[in-house]
């Protein structure tokens, strides 16, 4: 089941192939050499399809509860998490 999970991740993660099967990063360009037309497509595909969560992970450090360290309740921080996601969401639709 956890091989049906797709992960992105940026360049930084080049080895998580080796530990995840159905995982994706962005091909990083050789020394001295350019990447072919098709490797640019497909990091330009993995980056349009990573910008909308990248982006909903800023509105969320907005509140500073994954910026920070959590120094209340542990047994409140994923109601609380839950909230802003919430407050997020709802701002969304508007």
């Amino acid at each position: 089941m956890l091989n049906k999970i797709k992960i992105q991740g940026d360049s930084g993660y080049q080895g998580i192939l080796n530990l995840h099967k159905n995982s994706e990063t962005p091909k990083k360009k050789p020394k001295g050499g350019e990447l072919t037309a098709e490797e640019k497509a497909g990091n330009r595909r993995i980056s349009c399809e990573r910008i909308l969560i990248e982006n909903i992970n800023a509105k969320i450090k907005v509140f500073k509860i994954t910026a920070n360290r959590y120094r209340n309740r542990r047994k409140r921080y994923g109601l609380r998490m839950s909230l802003i996601c919430g407050i997020i969401n709802f701002e969304a639709r508007i």
